[in-house]
């Protein structure tokens, strides 16, 4: 049985065949006219017009003085018919082809090729080809439709083979893409300015999650990659701007889970002068507006729950919620009450357990059955340190988040800017900090400044690359084209590059 060894030594033989005839097997330049798919969808108004087009072989037969060649783009795939007395011969110099060079092709390869639009004698739309020039001489064979390719480590290390073999991957990073573009469409629309704030801060905050540190050689200090864009983007609310956003990664210091990755994009919106109603009102448009766009649905089954995004959100009470549930006042509840429950609905206890883990852990315990949509409302001030109090409940923060397929697809706020409240809550974050609390917020004094100055009442949201995951129906890794993983070689690789140093 040939293994990628052999197939990848008569690869280097084809090569060397082809440098042999002065061929370059990498040109810099193609000259593509068309795509493939808009000619096979356009055929009627192309037809008998002479078209260049360019992509990988995925397949070719040879029949005497009769070839043909399937090759894909990004639009799709269209037929090569070529004769042996209507391509052009060898012109090493141009790295055209003759037929009696396409034994040096294998699939994989790419190829420019020009000639007339046809259709065949069996109805197949066709490049009749007068030209065939080699752009790109592949190495290593793909794995074809038929073989599959669904080993996960595999598909995970090598995405790029992952999608060439599995069309419904690469369109769900398509999808993703329209996912981002819609959000960023949706905020352009409503007069939203894009200002991209920085990765790398010398105090982090906006979340609870425990950050990346890095060194700047520069100022020789430590950094932390931002764990949210929170905090800059409120001190350009302070700076005047009224409505501000930003798309970008962020960085938490976790473990990975179906619905979480260390490394994940995410987009935060700030809008002065505005309150948590108005921001639950526009949400609700924009999820509308952006599923449509990405998936051309508002009705979706997800793991078990059938989600009708079209419809009215519900609206839950946080304290409701854990009271009927649990029998447990939030805001009265011991410790030792809160651990009780956790062990009798079979959650963890953490040695560093407190109110505030305890309670929340408890309300993801009875989220992950909800179908939704739902907002929830009323969150405990202890749970949301950034988040302005409900006047007429001091207890409870004006904070809406959404509830849907067992997930929390964003986080809203009515955004806190009493300088001394937001002190003294700092304060009290730093505090279960010392006491072995990693995620708690860090005190950021210069945020605390920032409001002295003054910073006008505002509306904040955030959402994550989650939304698109749960809605696209996969795990966070399955979400994004290139999921980090543990490096290593297997052997195969290292019998391949003997001479390299790969650890």
């Amino acid at each position: 049985m040939a293994t990628l060894k052999d197939f990848r030594d008569e690869r280097l033989r084809k090569l060397d065949e082809l440098k042999q005839l002065g061929i370059n097997a990498y040109p810099a330049e193609s000259h593509r006219t068309h795509m493939a798919g808009d000619i096979t969808a356009h055929f009627e108004e192309l037809a008998s017009h002479t078209a260049t087009v360019a992509g990988r072989i995925t397949g070719i037969r040879k029949f005497g003085k009769l070839a043909f060649i399937v090759v894909k783009d990004f639009s799709g795939s269209i037929q090569l018919f070529l004769r042996d007395d209507n391509v052009a011969s060898l012109n090493a110099a141009e790295s055209q082809l003759g037929i009696a060079e396409l034994p040096l092709l294998d699939t994989g390869d790419f190829v420019e090729a020009t000639g007339q639009i046809i259709k065949s004698k069996t109805g197949e739309i066709s490049i009749d080809v007068t030209s065939l020039r080699l752009l790109t001489k592949a190495l290593r064979p793909l794995p074809s439709a038929q073989e599959g390719f669904t080993n996960k480590e595999e598909r995970m290390r090598r995405r790029y083979v992952d999608m060439n073999a599995n069309q419904e991957v690469r369109d769900r990073f398509i999808r993703r893409s329209t996912f981002w573009q819609a959000t960023r469409d949706f905020l352009n629309q409503h007069d939203f300015i894009e200002i991209n704030v920085p990765v790398l801060e010398h105090t982090t905050g906006g979340a609870d999650a425990n950050p990346f540190v890095t060194h700047m050689d520069a100022l020789d200090q430590d950094f932390y990659l931002r764990i949210s864009h929170e905090l800059p983007l409120k001190r350009l609310l302070g700076a005047g701007f009224e409505k501000v956003y930003d798309i970008g990664p962020r960085f938490r210091n976790e473990n990975y889970s179906d619905e979480h990755l260390p490394e994940h994009v995410a987009m935060e919106w700030y809008w002065a002068y505005a309150n948590w109603q108005d921001g639950m009102r526009f949400m609700s448009e924009m999820y509308q507006y952006v599923l449509q766009k990405s998936f051309g649905t508002l009705e979706f089954d997800l793991n078990g729950h059938h989600v009708n995004m079209a419809g009215e959100w519900e609206v839950w009470d946080y304290a409701t919620v854990i009271k009927e549930r649990y029998n447990i006042d939030v805001y009265q509840s011991s410790l030792d009450e809160v651990k009780q429950a956790l062990v009798a609905n079979k959650l963890e206890v953490e040695q560093t357990e407190n109110r505030a883990r305890g309670i929340d852990k408890l309300w993801k315990h009875i989220r992950k059955d909800v179908a939704g949509p739902v907002w929830l409302i009323n969150t405990p001030k202890f749970i949301s340190p950034l988040a302005k109090s409900n006047p007429d409940n001091e207890q409870t923060v004006q904070r809406f988040q959404p509830v849907i397929a067992g997930s929390e697809l964003g986080n809203g706020f009515s955004e806190l800017n009493d300088p001394q409240d937001q002190l003294a809550r700092f304060v009290e974050q730093q505090g279960m900090r010392e006491a072995g609390d990693e995620e708690a917020m860090m005190l950021d004094i210069d945020f605390v400044e920032m409001l002295e100055y003054g910073m006008p009442p505002a509306c904040g949201w955030g959402y994550s690359e989650r939304v698109f995951w749960i809605f696209e129906g996969v795990t966070a890794r399955e979400g994004v084209p290139f999921p980090q993983l543990r490096l290593e070689y297997d052997e195969t690789t290292r019998a391949l590059y003997p001479d390299v140093k790969l650890d």
